[in-house]
């Protein structure tokens, strides 16, 4: 029996990806808000580590944290969501968001920044899972606009976070975490006015769910996939701001241009690749093409080039954006289950990705050399093609919903 939300994408599939209903906009303005407090730590990341005496790898631990609390939560998320209902998860998920970022502010040294990301990593999960799970089921538009849609307001809230965060970090590092707090409360207030009461689902999802889900060949591909892709990803998230030269500003601006790649990138590009090539290769030559343009950080971090850096990083936007589309796309079609607990699946596998690597990244830069870190997740990133390509056949039977 599928939900409510689920039964009205199904029957306007043919609407247009902008005439959605208030619901969905509600939710999508949060999903900005929250896909800019990823971005918008990047540019205080070397002020943080000059102000509170941290190394690399310890200022890293923001990302670690906040990584591996997310994709341990995504496992509780379904259970959590099909008890208390999709409006409840997100409105408890976005306040837990703005109680531990407000916390971070506070904060007065590493550790405790560390350990209110990981606070905010839970709001996170408890968010993003059920966000694209909402956004997919009240859209009208059909799963494949309706990803687009969610991929455009994280590309939105990934461009914007950094130069948000290079404002306020300008003024006080403490700027861009009091900012997420305050734009998610008003993100809270949207959800909780404009999303309509939805019925709780007919069966309980219980603990083992994603794990079952992830029985399924194609699921396991896509999330072993975007677990190694995400050590190039993070890597430079997380430690390329080291090696670029830039104040607060500069690196707000380069962020911005990265997000913005992205962003134009996921919503206008990736449709024509969906209706034009197959979705195996369409990956794995954008993974392939964001693994050489690590390489040419790493060149550009040996030469002394802050500006071949800049430069690679904001042409990597058009690479990520168009992979993110077409990964979460099948993502959503990869196994029988209910889309809530495929995200949850997936996403606990690749977060997980997510909290070795910055770390990883700071430390190879300690103990061996400033452009190790590029050369290493460009490594992984070609493995993960090295997966595609081998355990392509299990993906075989996903359709790509072109129009």
């Amino acid at each position: 029996m599928k939900s409510e939300p689920q039964q009205s994408g199904e029957l306007h599939k043919r609407s247009g990806m902008l005439s959605q209903p208030k619901a969905v906009w509600a939710v999508a303005f949060a999903c900005v808000i929250s896909f800019m407090g990823l971005g918008l730590v990047d540019p205080i990341l070397p002020a943080i580590a000059e102000q509170l005496h941290a190394s690399k790898s310890q200022v890293s631990l923001l990302f670690t944290s906040y990584n591996l609390v997310t994709g341990l939560a995504m496992l509780i998320t379904g259970v959590v969501s099909s008890r208390i209902g999709i409006k409840w998860t997100l409105l408890i998920g976005m306040i837990l968001i703005v109680i531990f970022s407000g916390l971070g502010g506070y904060s007065d040294t590493i550790g405790q920044i560390v350990g209110f990301r990981a606070g905010w990593g839970l709001g996170n999960a408890l968010f993003i899972a059920t966000a694209l799970s909402a956004i997919v089921g009240f859209s009208t538009s059909g799963t494949a606009k309706a990803i687009i849609l969610y991929e455009a307001a994280l590309g939105l809230g990934i461009s914007v976070g950094p130069l948000l965060g290079g404002e306020l970090g300008s003024i006080s590092w403490r700027g861009p975490f009091f900012g997420v707090s305050v734009l998610m409360l008003l993100g809270f207030l949207f959800v909780l006015f404009m999303l309509p009461k939805v019925k709780k689902a007919a069966s309980r999802t219980s603990l083992k769910d994603p794990f079952k889900a992830l029985a399924y060949p194609s699921l396991l591909t896509l999330g072993i996939v975007a677990f190694l892709y995400n050590f190039g990803f993070f890597t430079l998230m997380a430690y390329s701001p080291y090696v670029m030269n830039l104040d607060e500003h500069g690196l707000g601006y380069v962020f911005f241009g990265w997000g913005v790649l992205l962003a134009l990138s996921s919503v206008f590009i990736a449709p024509r690749i969906q209706q034009r090539f197959n979705l195996v290769p369409s990956i794995g030559w954008m993974l392939t093409l964001f693994a050489v343009d690590l390489g040419v950080m790493a060149v550009g971090t040996i030469n002394h080039s802050p500006n071949t850096v800049i430069v690679a990083v904001i042409i990597a936007g058009l690479f990520l954006g168009i992979n993110n589309t077409l990964i979460t796309t099948a993502v959503m079609q990869a196994a029988p289950v209910e889309r809530s607990t495929a995200s949850a699946a997936y996403s606990f596998v690749r977060f997980l990705g997510g909290a070795v690597s910055p770390w990883l990244a700071g430390k190879l830069s300690e103990w061996y050399t400033a452009e190790l870190p590029f050369w290493f997740g460009g490594a992984m990133v070609l493995v993960a093609v090295v997966v595609l390509v081998a355990r392509g056949r299990h993906l075989r039977g996903i359709n790509i919903e072109a129009h």
